[in-house]
């Protein structure tokens, strides 16, 4: 099957060499989701497109592709980078992390939809120095409805309540209103504070997210739920997550 020139619109990541002279890369796109581009002759000292493809570039691409396999990389217009994210160790681990995770929950050339820019927007945001920590445990919340789970955090599974005090049930995989706790055994009886950031995070858009000013012993708490959700949800042991540990 011949290969189609397209335009994509994304972002660079995860670059690493093949064979002598060459470069594979992945990139992250909206229409197109996250593919493998080859960049031949990337590595030859007077290569015009690698300094495009380096990790965190983002722009415009012109690629040949079948919509499988390796596309490959022809030429690029304008082309910026994240460059804090680039140099700095913190921020560099949790953009990996992101883009590691978002890369396991879809099939090579699956559209990303709204999960690109949810993902682009909070590499921009880690860029630009605003909280990692808080801005990653949006994207994972956000991120399990692309790995077919979503736990329900607007409503009390019981009754509908979308006000007041709640906690959290892993059996029934959403949030449960004060006045159902004695409904529900499995609760995981979480501070009020934890589980209104959470719900926070779960439900607001990443683009309304302001100054952020949270306290890091509940920052902790949440972090210790969302990993709790991971491990009952997913079965992930992405290297990525285990080397954002080591490092914070």
């Amino acid at each position: 099957m011949s290969k189609e020139l397209i335009e994509v619109s994304g972002l660079v990541f995860k670059q690493k060499k093949y064979k002598d002279f060459d470069v594979l890369s992945k990139i992250m796109t909206a229409e197109n989701g996250i593919f493998t581009l080859l960049i031949k002759g990337g590595l030859k000292p007077k290569s015009r497109l690698l300094p495009a493809t380096i990790n965190f570039s983002y722009g415009n691409y012109l690629i040949n592709t079948n919509y499988c396999g390796l596309s490959v990389l022809r030429n690029y217009k304008v082309v910026h980078q994240l460059e804090h994210i680039y140099f700095d160790f913190k921020g560099n681990a949790y953009a990996n992390y992101l883009l590691d995770l978002v890369d396991h929950a879809y099939a090579d050339y699956q559209p990303l939809g709204k999960n690109y820019y949810l993902v682009f927007n909070a590499l921009v945001k880690i860029n630009e120095g605003i909280d990692n920590e808080i801005i990653c445990q949006m994207v994972e919340l956000k991120l399990l409805s692309a790995f077919g789970t979503m736990p329900e955090f607007r409503h009390c599974v019981f009754c509908d309540a979308s006000q007041g005090i709640f906690d959290f049930s892993l059996q029934l995989g959403g949030i449960v209103c004060k006045n159902h706790f004695g409904s529900a055994n499995t609760r995981m009886c979480l501070d009020a504070k934890t589980m209104g950031l959470i719900r926070t995070l779960a439900l607001i858009d990443i683009q309304q997210l302001g100054q952020i000013n949270i306290s890091d012993n509940l920052k902790q708490q949440s972090r210790k739920f969302i990993d709790i959700l991971y491990e009952q949800y997913l079965d992930l042991h992405l290297k990525t997550k285990k080397y954002l540990k080591e490092v914070l």
